[in-house]
């Protein structure tokens, strides 16, 4: 299985592992399956929703 890294992009980290949704969700990331989840890294999005990259890269880890 692929890694799933801070430049992952949503869309790419879904693939590699689906079950990382409900945590994208929790912390506000509703539009999943929208246009700009296929270019936006997970990085980005958490700095747009104002979560720590780093804390968020731990709870997808845990799943």
């Amino acid at each position: 299985m692929a890694d799933i890294t801070k430049n992952t992009t949503i869309g790419e980290a879904l693939s590699i592992n689906p079950n990382i949704a409900p945590v994208l969700m929790e912390i506000g990331m509703h539009c999943l399956g929208c246009p700009s989840a296929q270019g936006e890294t997970l990085e980005e999005a958490a700095m747009v929703h104002g979560i720590d990259a780093d804390e968020l890269m731990q709870k997808i880890a845990a799943v």
